[in-house]
């Protein structure tokens, strides 16, 4: 059951579920139930996956599954997706019924062409809500109401009625109840407006980077909204933000269908100027996107390569923070994106750091395989029970809502003794709740075991780990991610009696 249709609800879907059982002989055994869940993907249907699960690897103790109708076994946008999960209960034996439907599946062509033609009609609702409800919050946004998300640093969500008249502030994760109440940002504290202010101002007037002044917000005690350290990345998107200046603009991204996450130009934005009152003059708001937009001039290759000359002169060396201590020129991620690497791109214009640099292509190699030892945790804790979501940005999981993980992968260095260590970054600027490293083997091919540092224990930004470690830290030490699991796995209360 999404959320749409009291016709849905898990209660009236039972009832029609158990007036076919009795009509038809069966005996209801056990009940897979997603509340709340929608039905465009398997992702996040928890009880779906753990059917399809105990199915195919038979420990299904049933002979039959029985559904309300097509829409409810799967909104799917690829109508074979629905046919394809059948076929697979079908192959082991079990025969899936539509209980409020007016067909037999019996395999006959008709239940076919039907069963066909309802895949596509379910799939099509979606998008024809899609469409009214975009259009909607196209016209909220217009009038210049707040569609969805944080309020951010130095902002607050104020909720109204339909006359205008202030009812009251949200705070985070709350959400207004009437329909007719909208939400408007205003102002938040004075302190962190004036923290706002005081960014713009130390980037136009001071010529302070975003690193900086990140580090001087630190410095104070002065946290984000999320009551985490500031980073670049954080202060970039307070200067570039609109809402400041009391802009609403939505639609930036978009995840229509739950189908891919696009990044939409500027031209297809919505937005409403001047909707909120604004915390930043719109003069200094205009100055700090100027200095931007100078800085992000795409230079040509050899105009890369001839800014890395003279600063190779100027430094007789070159290195990564070199690169990026040095105003004016790009960043040097951006010359890894754009060369592949920083020594391919020292290699064009002749300069050898005198390094051993193998562990580039070992660094290059990890961070392929991280995405495939996340989507196999994530599918493991699926399997037992266990909810959790994942931040396409930064791949943080989110455990049935308690607790979040970071993964980090540790590459095995040999040191001139001979000896082996692993060294352990936090990703501090996420915060998650546990740190879960991936020790890799000598040849780093293989993984040798995990550590599940708790934040609470960890203070400091990094660790170096030996073969043998103090049992301070060996004790977070496993050789598989069965204590993850543990963690990740829900008890019935049925189980607990």
């Amino acid at each position: 059951m999404s959320t749409e249709h009291q016709q849905y609800s898990t209660e009236n879907q039972s009832d029609a579920i158990r007036q076919y059982a009795a009509l038809h002989g069966f005996e209801i055994v056990r009940t897979y139930a997603d509340e709340g869940i929608s039905g465009l993907s398997v992702n996040g249907r928890n009880s779906f996956q753990t059917l399809l699960d105990d199915v195919e690897n038979g420990r299904a103790d049933f002979s039959a599954i029985l559904v309300y109708d097509v829409s409810r076994w799967g909104r799917f946008q690829n109508p074979d997706e629905g046919a394809y999960y059948e076929l697979c209960c079908d192959i082991a034996g079990i025969k899936v019924h539509y209980c409020a439907e007016q067909f037999g599946n019996d395999g006959s062509p008709f239940s076919h062409i039907i069963k066909a033609l309802k895949r596509m009609m379910a799939g099509e609702y979606p998008r024809e809500l899609s469409v009214k409800v975009f259009t909607g919050q196209r016209r909220l946004i217009g009038l210049g109401y707040r569609q969805g998300g944080p309020a951010g640093f130095g902002l607050r969500r104020q909720m109204i009625d339909h006359t205008g008249a202030a009812k009251g502030e949200l705070s985070r994760g709350e959400q207004k109840s009437i329909h007719t109440d909208r939400v408007i940002l205003v102002p938040g504290p004075p302190e962190e407006v004036e923290a706002v202010r005081w960014i713009y101002r130390a980037f136009v007037d001071d010529g302070l980077p975003e690193r900086e002044i990140a580090a001087r917000l630190n410095s104070r005690g002065i946290a984000t909204d999320l009551g985490r350290p500031w980073t670049r990345a954080t202060v970039h998107q307070v200067l570039i933000n609109e809402k400041y200046i009391g802009n609403n603009v939505w639609n930036r991204r978009s995840f229509k269908l739950k189908q891919k996450r696009v990044r939409n130009e500027p031209d297809d934005w919505i937005r409403a100027d001047g909707a909120f009152e604004p915390i930043v003059d719109r003069t200094l708001f205009a100055a700090t996107n100027d200095i931007i937009a100078r800085r992000s001039v795409r230079l040509s290759n050899g105009e890369m390569l001839d800014g890395l000359k003279a600063l190779l002169l100027q430094h007789g060396y070159l290195s990564g923070l070199v690169i990026d201590e040095c105003d004016g020129m790009p960043s040097s991620g951006v010359y890894r994106h754009r060369f592949g690497s920083l020594v391919r791109a020292y290699s064009l214009i002749g300069y050898d750091s005198g390094r051993d640099t193998r562990y580039i292509e070992i660094n290059r190699a990890l961070r392929d395989l991280h995405p495939a030892i996340v989507a196999e945790t994530m599918a493991h804790i699926r399997a037992i029970g266990g909810r959790v979501e994942v931040d396409p940005d930064t791949d943080l999981l989110t455990i049935n809502e308690e607790f979040t993980v970071s993964l980090v992968l540790s590459r095995c260095q040999d040191t001139a003794a001979g000896s082996r260590r692993w060294v352990i970054r936090f990703d501090t600027g996420l915060a998650p709740d546990i740190t879960v490293a991936v020790r890799m083997a000598p040849g780093n091919q293989e993984t040798l075991d995990y550590y599940l540092l708790p934040a609470i224990a960890m203070t400091a930004s990094r660790i170096r780990l030996a073969e043998r470690n103090e049992a301070g830290l060996d004790t977070w030490r496993f050789d598989t991610l069965d204590a993850l699991y543990l963690l990740a796995r829900r008890t019935t209360m049925k189980e607990i009696a």
